[in-house]
């Protein structure tokens, strides 16, 4: 079936030695779809990793270092953060955090410590935990892994880092605004998008040209993915994969926002 909630995903430590996230993962052909949540005052240190990421707040605030840029962003924030970037997401002292979690699949999920040269090959999330609990992985939590340099060795980008926030919603309940809005924000590998209907819509696909995943953030859609139909309410992911038809209907009587993530023909084109 092509619907899924969070909540009823196992959930998994992504990077245990460097991160006390944890998600359910969702795995497309191209992309890594998570939740990935954290308690109050607790988070990833100082890394980075081959792969595109893209961030989208939906609970709490998240003390976000990107290169060398921190701040505090909130629900309805969207960040962009290429390939090789040094960041660094964790929940602030007020509370615990949640956000969208997207990766491409040319690398895996598990990150690598900002002074960590990159390997010729990514753990997988599976091999990096039993690494851990046998203690054959040093556990860096709580340690300063960046500084403002890496190893000679490692690709990690610090310098000349671009913007990479967009402020979508100031937060999840504002009020919608008169007209339909969608906005797209395309990255190399993935893109983002955000839906804002407040009276009504369809959107039919004979054929899906990407991978696409939806989250509704509120109302209802009338959700069809090949044969597979679903009413899918706040919480709800939608995974279309590509070439499957589907088909979307908001009732005006439902304003509805959600938001999409998509793989691109880059990204297709490098992993096919």
């Amino acid at each position: 079936m092509p619907f899924y909630r969070f909540e009823e995903l196992e959930q998994v430590n992504l990077t245990p030695h460097l991160s006390t996230a944890r998600s359910p993962i969702i795995e497309g052909k191209y992309l890594y779809y998570c939740l990935n949540q954290k308690v109050a005052g607790t988070g990833s240190e100082l890394h980075y990793h081959p792969n595109e990421l893209l961030v989208f707040v939906v609970e709490g605030k998240v003390n976000c270092v990107i290169g060398k840029d921190r701040r505090i962003i909130n629900p309805g924030t969207f960040v962009l953060i290429p390939p090789y970037v040094r960041h660094s997401l964790k929940a602030t002292e007020e509370g615990p955090c949640a956000y969208l979690y997207v990766k491409d699949q040319t690398w895996t999920v598990v990150g690598l410590a900002a002074d960590e040269a990159e390997p010729d090959e990514a753990m997988s999330v599976e091999e990096v935990n039993k690494l851990y609990e046998a203690g054959q992985i040093e556990d860096r939590k709580g340690q300063n892994t960046g500084g403002d340099g890496g190893s000679e060795d490692s690709k990690i980008i610090i310098e000349n880092v671009p913007e990479c926030y967009y402020s979508i919603l100031r937060s999840l309940e504002d009020p919608f605004r008169a007209g339909l809005r969608i906005d797209w924000i395309e990255g190399e590998r993935e893109a983002f998008g955000f839906h804002e209907i407040p009276s009504g819509y369809s959107e039919i696909s004979q054929s899906s040209p990407h991978e696409q995943y939806v989250y509704v953030l509120q109302g209802m859609v009338d959700a069809q993915v090949g044969n597979d139909k679903k009413q899918a309410q706040k919480g709800d992911i939608i995974e279309i994969p590509k070439g499957i038809a589907y088909k979307f209907d908001i009732s005006p009587d439902h304003p509805t926002r959600y938001v999409t993530i998509r793989s691109t023909e880059f990204l297709e084109a490098k992993i096919s």
